[in-house]
């Protein structure tokens, strides 16, 4: 027997001491005495211990890539021997499979369907520790590699406190020839023209030489030769980097022979940092944007080829500038991280106008639309000439493949072409064609006006067929109906699969003719510029006179169809100038007033959102927004609807206020610095994001005690954004930890107040599970240690019983006791009952006394002596009168 709280037994001495002082309290009393005992029994909360003679055993099977057959090679033969040597028929089995995920595996453990990327172990291990039975013993049996992709502390921790031992017998394929990029390291963060180190370790089962590439951003740094010696090479590499951005870097190994290609290549990224960064993305040469901000000391990024815009660009990034740059130039995933990059990181955005930019360069229902101030909706004002569209369709078989939402690509391309013609005004004309081998003539060149819901519900029939899309059959026929109309503006739309584009036949005197004819051709399409019919594409809008948009993502298709349909059949750029009229809002953006020019050379018609704050107007009929703000999320965005550069900007760029203006708006973009005494600290270990938040307790403790911190990540490019929650580890502390995809690069926020924190991008290895980094083991044979487990190499020895007992409470029927005993306690002092025992002894002391008064009735007293005895006589007493009780019975005789 056991007691959780022994002292409570020196209450006892106490409550005794106080019952020798008030006697009439009885606590003497046999009966109250053991009542407080009992009492004082319970308060020490009593247990009773006993040994178990049952195990639970949990076999954890590695179902992991790297891991491959040898499970389902050596699993009938583990089974047998574990069922052989199984002790009793309490004793349980069971099975778990677990790989990137976890399954329960039933009796036999024999199949397993999850995904065999990653080796989560700590998973496995945390899964198990939830469904443990606490009132039997358990131990826990892992079939693996012992190469986790993921730390193991907290599965050690649950382990140790619910006293489970973790056994393991490592299985591996005896593999001669696997050579490996075991770790690329240097600093996550360093200043601009700092110099780093850059270690590379590579290893493998035998020596030789191994050739090594490192690249940064795409471009090679190094090409050299890694010996190894006792099977590890390494080698060390010094860089600095002149401007401040993210850069990435990749390493990659060609062994001559190799078992395993999947863990050859590794990369990072590196934040170079400096003072506040401003990114200008233009194509103007000599932008002037540029060197108004350099004349203020902003550090100014720019970047003129459009193809190397991508996210990690944005970490340490304060601002961006899109001045006058078209949307289909711009990569996807770097249009969809300013979403994230403005609303969570605190970043600001501004487009400058031009003629490829706001509506007229594509922007409308893009990524970014929603987050400018002005709207770049459609109205009757922004006509141009009658526009002719025809749309040529993909519906190969391709085209029937399933996306989100139990929808098809042919139906989200059907969607888009729908929402392009509905987009047009009421003397503009359509056709549709749909092909695949053959082109057919769904929608015949029609005026729209008043048609849209007839040619909806046609193009809405479309449905996929056979074979690829042919593309000059399809072109052709477009022409030929397109040629009939005698509208100014004639456009042609090829959406096609980039993987199954075929028969391009002679296109390039198609699409002269075309050309020749006042036609233009843009072509969207479903897949990457990296597949293989994406440089026909290419060359079909180049030669077409039109755009080429890509995109892998069916869900973006119907919008891309809306920027190009707003871009043909409407003239959002007014090449007039037009005087202006001020607000007298600038000084929500700064107070020292600004003098404004007297006109601009023409602007992006557009119209200002319910929550923008317009600064500068035209002084024309539109009255439409010409310099705007709006918050959006924690940062800023602003929209300049006249050119700052290039064409129509001669009156802007000779304006004597351009140079403050543009540094005025750069501050505004850029925020507020963050306030000292607060600082993150991250790091991706495997798969795991630990992420940590440091900060002065006495000058940011009372804030974040109002205002907690908030944390939101995005683990790809205009993916989803989710908020993660802290863990309060100290005073000035908050940690959290995230599993995250393996390839994945990762962004963050953490919000403080009202201020942002980013970081970011973070790269998760794409070959995690080949990484076969000796620690994983070393760590696991250390887990196993510390929970009395072990590497179990015979396995009729794995039902070993733990020291484990059970300890069942004795406070219910203790109490159940005690509650008798007070009843028992009250009817003796209510009715005077006694216990038999005391009756006989009452009986046995009356019997006694009755003896005694017997006997003295039988004794005869002495004779009185006539002694004469003289008293003094006192002044009130009279002589005693008193008799024994014998003599008086006596006398009465």
């Amino acid at each position: 027997m056991s007691f959780d709280y022994p002292e409570s037994f020196l209450l006892l001495p106490i409550v005794l001491i106080i019952g020798w002082f008030w006697p009439r309290l009885g606590l003497f009393r046999p009966l109250r005495l053991l009542i407080l005992v009992i009492i004082a029994g319970l308060l020490a909360v009593p247990k009773i211990e006993k040994q178990q003679n049952a195990l639970d055993l949990v076999v954890l099977l590695d179902r992991s890539e790297s891991t491959e057959d040898l499970i389902d090679k050596g699993l009938p033969e583990w089974t047998r021997l574990l069922e052989k040597s199984k002790p009793g028929r309490k004793d349980t089995l069971r099975f778990v499979n677990f790989a990137a995920e976890v399954a329960d595996a039933g009796i036999d453990g024999s199949s397993f369907t999850g995904s065999r990327k990653l080796t989560k172990m700590g998973l496995a291990l945390s899964n198990q520790m939830a469904q443990v039975d606490e009132t039997k013993p358990t131990r826990v049996l892992l079939f693996t590699d012992g190469y986790s992709t993921e730390p193991l502390n907290e599965a050690a921790e649950q382990l140790k406190a619910r006293g489970v031992p973790l056994d393991f017998r490592l299985i591996r394929d005896e593999v001669t020839e696997d050579v490996r990029l075991a770790r690329l390291s240097f600093p996550e963060r360093v200043q601009v023209g700092e110099p780093y180190l850059i270690s590379i370790l590579i290893r493998g089962n035998t020596d030789g030489v191994v050739p090594l590439f490192l690249k940064r951003n795409g471009q090679l740094l190094v090409e050299t030769e890694v010996v190894l010696k006792d099977g590890v090479g390494k080698v060390e590499f010094t860089d600095r980097i002149p401007k401040v951005g993210s850069y990435e870097y990749v390493a990659e190994i060609k062994p001559d022979e190799d078992a395993h290609l999947g863990n050859n290549r590794a990369s990072r990224w590196i934040e170079i940092t400096g003072g506040p960064r401003l990114l200008l993305v233009t194509k103007y040469v000599d932008d002037p944007v540029a060197q108004a901000m350099a004349d203020m000391d902003f550090d100014v990024q720019v970047v003129s080829n459009l193809s190397q815009l991508q996210p990690g660009l944005l970490g340490g990034t304060k601002a961006v500038i899109f001045n006058n740059v078209p949307a289909h130039e711009i990569p996807g995933d770097f249009m969809r991280s300013l979403d994230f990059f403005v609303r969570e990181q605190g970043g600001g955005f501004l487009m400058a106008g031009g003629k490829r930019s706001f509506g007229s360069g594509g922007y409308f229902q893009s990524e970014i639309d929603e987050l400018l101030p002005v709207s770049m909706e459609l109205k009757s004002e922004h006509r141009k000439l009658a526009v002719a569209l025809a749309i040529v369709m993909d519906r190969s078989g391709s085209m029937g493949m399933g996306v989100a939402g139990g929808k098809t690509k042919m139906d989200l391309a059907n969607s888009g072409a729908i929402s392009a013609i509905n987009l047009l005004g009421m003397m503009d004309q359509a056709t549709v064609f749909a092909v695949d081998s053959e082109p057919t003539k769904v929608v015949p060149l029609t005026t729209v006006g008043g048609e849209q819901k007839g040619i909806a519900q046609r193009v809405s029939r479309i449905s996929s067929g056979g074979g690829g899309i042919y593309v000059y059959t399809g072109l052709k026929a477009a022409w030929e109906e397109l040629r009939k109309s005698k509208a100014g503006t004639r456009h042609i739309i090829l959406f096609t699969d980039t993987q199954d584009t075929e028969e391009p036949g002679d296109y390039k005197k198609l699409l002269k003719e075309m050309t020749d004819g006042g036609a233009t051709v843009s072509v969207i399409g479903l897949g990457t510029d990296k597949d293989v019919d994406a440089d026909l594409c290419k060359d079909i809008a180049k030669l077409g006179n039109g755009r080429i948009f890509f995109s892998d993502r069916p869900m973006d298709i119907p919008k891309i169809f809306a920027q190009e349909t707003v871009t043909i059949a409407r003239s959002a750029f007014l090449e007039d100038p037009v005087k202006v009229v001020a607000s007298g809002r600038w000084g929500e953006i700064s107070p020292k007033p600004l003098e404004w020019m007297q006109q601009v050379g023409g602007y992006n018609l557009s119209y200002a959102r319910k929550d923008a704050t317009v600064s500068l107007a035209s002084a024309d009929e539109y009255v439409a927004p010409l310099v705007a703000h709006a918050r959006r999320g924690l940062g800023r965005t602003a929209a300049v609807s006249f050119p700052l550069g290039g064409e129509f900007s001669e009156e802007v760029r000779n304006w004597e206020g351009y140079g403050d203006f543009m540094q005025t708006i750069g501050r505004f973009l850029m925020g507020q610095e963050m306030p000292p005494g607060i600082a993150v600290r991250h790091k991706v270990d495997g798969t795991r994001l630990n992420l940590d938040l440091l900060y002065d307790a006495e000058e940011w403790g009372e804030r974040l005690g109002k205002t907690p911190p908030t944390v939101k990540l995005q683990e790809e490019a205009g993916g989803d954004v989710f908020e993660l929650a802290w863990r309060r580890i100290a005073p000035g502390h908050f940690s959290l930890s995230r599993d995250l995809k393996e390839g994945s690069v990762v962004k963050g926020a953490i919000r403080v107040a009202e201020n942002a924190i980013g970081f970011g991008p973070l790269s998760v290895g794409t070959s995690v599970e080949w990484a076969f980094e000796p620690e994983r083991v070393s760590e696991l044979r250390q887990v196993s240690f510390e929970t009395n487990g072990r590497e179990l190499l015979n396995l009729e020895e794995a039902w070993l019983r733990p020291p484990s007992v059970t300890a069942s409470s004795l406070s219910i029927p203790l109490g159940i006791f005690l509650l008798c005993l007070i009843l028992l306690d009250a009817l003796i002092t209510r009715t005077g009952w006694k216990l038999p025992v005391f009756v006989k002894r009452e009986k046995r002391a009356k019997v006694a006394r009755v003896k005694r008064v017997k006997a003295a009735k039988v004794a005869k007293p002495k004779p009185i002596q006539n002694t004469k005895v003289e008293v003094a006589p006192e002044k009130s007493e009279q002589p005693s009168e008193r008799r024994s009780r014998f003599q008086r019975a006596k006398d009465r005789k």
